[in-house]
């Protein structure tokens, strides 16, 4: 119950925050379009010279597209402009005082920036994925709406826990906004396409060092019927374990974190 708490509390922050900056808001949208836009603009060019890209069809690359807008909304609402806090309060010192607050450290640092103007990625990637659905006659039924959340929710905490481990190596290496940006530009761009039509080495590297596959790809493929037993269940277990890995990490990070004053 402290714990939503404290999570309930920073949202209202955001919540107010946006309704200071409305402007903000509404540029927003307009981005999310643009966008979006842009990105159905190009697929429309590459299945102008082709009918399929390694099996996937117009309309699975659209549900990819509102899938990877979904999930960036969910990342940007909290995970990312915390993770950025984080290393911010490190660098300047006040990451000092979170440490002394009655709750857990891990949790302070993970809701400490609520950017709600996100919600808006979530609401038009879910409105894509929904129009992508009805275009290609899927039937979704519970069964197949309960495994796309679920595997959501593990693409959700598989990222989240990355993060986590990179904020929490700004202990030892102070500046690491860089990596951030990498992170991503990797996500905006090489997330948008299925980790399947890349080469062998860059897939890999989608899937295990830089997590895209199994936040974006792995879900539109629980949609499109390409996903089978084998990869749902690697997602599942990457996810957790990710999440056991971060928290032992950060843990390890507080040991040999010296303080501001040191």
């Amino acid at each position: 119950m402290h714990s939503l708490t404290v999570i309930r509390t920073y949202f209202k922050l955001g919540l107010l925050n946006i309704l200071q900056y409305r402007g903000d808001f509404i540029f927003h949208i307009f981005s999310i379009v643009t966008g979006l836009l842009t990105a159905l603009l190009t697929i429309g060019i590459i299945f102008n010279q082709t009918d399929s890209l390694n099996g996937w069809s117009t309309d699975d690359l659209i549900a990819l597209v509102g899938i990877q807008i979904l999930m960036r909304g969910l990342i940007s609402v909290v995970i990312r402009p915390s993770m950025q806090h984080l290393m911010e309060g490190v660098r300047l010192g006040t990451f000092d005082f979170t440490l002394t607050k009655p709750a857990d450290s891990q949790l302070l640092v993970s809701v400490s920036q609520f950017n709600t103007v996100a919600i808006a990625d979530v609401v038009i990637g879910l409105a894509v994925v929904v129009i992508s659905l009805a275009r290609l006659g899927a039937s979704v039924g519970v069964g197949e709406a309960l495994l796309f959340v679920i595997l959501m929710a593990a693409g959700t905490i598989t990222v989240y826990s990355f993060l986590l481990m990179l904020s929490t190596c700004s202990f030892w290496f102070v500046r690491l906004d860089n990596i951030l940006v990498i992170f991503n530009a990797m996500f905006e761009n090489a997330g948008r396409w299925p980790v399947t039509i890349y080469p062998g080495w860059f897939r890999v590297t989608l899937t295990f060092l830089i997590p895209v596959a199994f936040a974006i790809t792995v879900p539109a493929q629980s949609l499109t019927g390409r996903l089978d037993w084998q990869s749902a269940l690697l997602a599942l277990m990457l996810a957790a374990l990710f999440a056991v890995g971060s928290r032992w990490f950060w843990k390890f990070g507080l040991t040999h974190y010296t303080g501001a004053s040191a």
